[in-house]
C-alpha cells in the first residue's frame, strides 16, 4: 500500500496514533511518556542510588513503583522515612502522600527524623480497595491545578492491607479466608502502573517477606501474590544488623539486595547505614566502592589515600567531605556504572563526564 502523494510518513503515523484514542500512546521517537524514566528521587545514600539506578547521583525512578521488602523489624518504615526526608529536602515545594496500614507512625516520630510534617499527609487505609480508590483519585487530579508540584506516594505496608470481603466476613463472624486478595492486588497495580508513569509520580511500597520452605535452601519470597512483583520496576530485599555506639543502639546497618530491576544488574548487594536521628548516611558504603575501584588501597586496618596518607575507615566516615572530594565522587560514579549497569564502561576505566557517551559498550 502506497501513501497518497504528498502525505508524509510522520503524518500517517500521527493519524494512526490519534485513531487509537490511547491516552498513553506515543511515537518512540518522541519518547515513551509512561515508560521512559523521567528522572530520579535521591535516596539520601550514594551507594543505594548506585544500586537502584547505576549512578551515585541518581536514585529511585521518579515515575515507577519501587518495592522495599523484608521480614518484620528490618527497618522498612524507617528506610522509607529516610527517603521521604531526602525527597522533601530536595523539593521545597513538593509533598508526600503516605498511605499507612500499620498504625505505626506518630507525629513525634516523623518530626524527630527532621521531616517537614506540614508537607506530609498520612492516609490510613484498611483495604486494598480503599488504597486503590484513593491513590487513583490523587493520580488523576495531579497537575489539574494551576501548578504541578513534585509528589511522592508511599504505601506502608501492602502486607497489612485487608479486603472489603474479609472485613465484612469478620464482622459477620465468618472465618473463611478471602481467596480473591491476590487478584485484587494485581488489579490495583494494573490500574495504577501506567497512570503513575504518565503523571510522573513515584510510588514506594513496603511489603513483608517469609521463608519459602520445602526446598534444600529456603529462600525469601514476598507475600500477597505476584501483583507487586510484576508491577514494580525495582524490588529491594532488606535485612539488618544493629549499629551501636558503645552500648547504645543508634541505628541499623541495612543489607540491600537488588532482587529485581529494569535499570541495573539484579542480585547486586550493598550495605547502608540508617541512623535513627539522621536517616540514611550519604557516604556509607563508598569506602568499599573506592577500594574496588583502586582509588583507596586497604593497608592492614587503614586505607591509603591517593595522596599517600593512611587513614582509618571510621575517620573517613567522620569527615567524609574531606576524603570524598567532587573529583573522587566523579571517579566513583564512573566505576559504579561498571559495577551496577548492564553495558557500562570497561572495568577500571575512568572517563571524563563529557566523554561518557563515547565510552559506552553494548554487551
Amino acid at each position: 500500500m502506497k501513501l497518497k502523494e504528498g502525505k508524509k510518513v510522520s503524518d500517517y503515523f500521527d493519524g494512526l496514533l490519534k485513531a487509537t484514542g490511547n491516552e498513553f500512546g506515543t511515537k518512540v521517537s518522541d519518547g515513551i511518556e509512561a515508560g521512559d524514566v523521567s528522572g530520579f528521587v535521591d535516596t539520601g545514600s550514594y551507594i543505594l542510588n548506585a544500586l537502584v539506578s547505576g549512578d551515585i547521583y541518581g536514585g529511585i525512578p521518579s515515575n515507577k513503583i519501587t518495592a522495599l521488602a523484608g521480614e518484620t523489624a528490618t527497618g522498612k518504615t524507617f528506610f522509607v522515612l529516610g527517603i521521604v526526608k531526602q525527597f522533601l529536602a530536595d523539593n521545597p515545594s513538593g509533598g508526600v502522600l503516605y498511605f499507612e496500614s500499620e498504625s505505626a507512625l506518630t507525629k513525634q516520630m516523623i518530626e524527630d527524623r527532621g521531616i517537614d510534617s506540614s508537607r506530609m499527609i498520612i492516609l490510613p487505609v484498611t483495604t486494598i480497595q480503599e488504597f486503590t480508590h484513593q491513590a487513583l483519585k490523587v493520580v488523576q487530579s495531579h497537575g489539574e491545578g494551576q501548578e504541578e508540584r513534585p509528589l511522592l506516594m508511599c504505601l506502608d505496608s501492602l502486607g497489612m492491607l485487608s479486603t472489603t470481603k474479609e472485613v465484612t466476613d469478620i464482622s459477620d463472624g465468618k472465618e473463611t479466608k478471602d481467596m480473591t486478595r491476590a487478584q485484587l492486588v494485581k488489579g490495583a497495580f494494573r490500574v495504577l502502573t501506567l497512570k503513575l508513569g504518565k503523571a510522573g509520580i513515584p510510588l514506594l511500597v513496603t511489603n513483608h517477606t517469609y521463608k519459602q520452605m520445602g526446598t534444600m535452601f529456603p529462600t525469601d519470597v514476598m507475600g500477597g501474590g505476584s501483583g507487586l512483583q510484576y508491577a514494580a520496576s525495582t524490588i529491594i530485599f532488606l535485612s539488618k544488623r544493629k549499629e551501636k555506639e558503645g552500648t547504645d543502639v543508634v541505628g541499623n546497618i541495612i543489607h540491600c539486595k537488588n532482587f529485581k530491576s529494569r535499570l541495573t544488574k539484579e542480585n547486586k548487594m550493598v550495605d547502608v547505614l540508617l541512623r535513627y536521628d539522621q536517616g540514611l548516611n550519604r557516604y556509607y558504603g563508598l569506602i568499599e566502592l573506592a577500594e574496588d575501584a583502586g582509588i583507596f588501597t586497604k593497608v592492614s586496618t587503614r586505607y591509603e589515600m591517593p595522596d599517600g596518607s593512611k587513614v582509618f575507615g571510621k575517620a573517613i566516615l567522620n569527615d567524609p567531605e574531606k576524603y570524598f572530594t567532587p573529583e573522587i565522587l566523579d571517579k566513583l560514579n564512573a566505576h559504579a556504572k561498571t559495577v551496577f549497569l548492564y553495558g557500562g564502561f570497561d572495568k577500571g576505566e575512568v572517563v571524563e563526564e563529557e566523554t561518557v557517551d563515547e565510552k559506552i559498550e553494548v554487551k
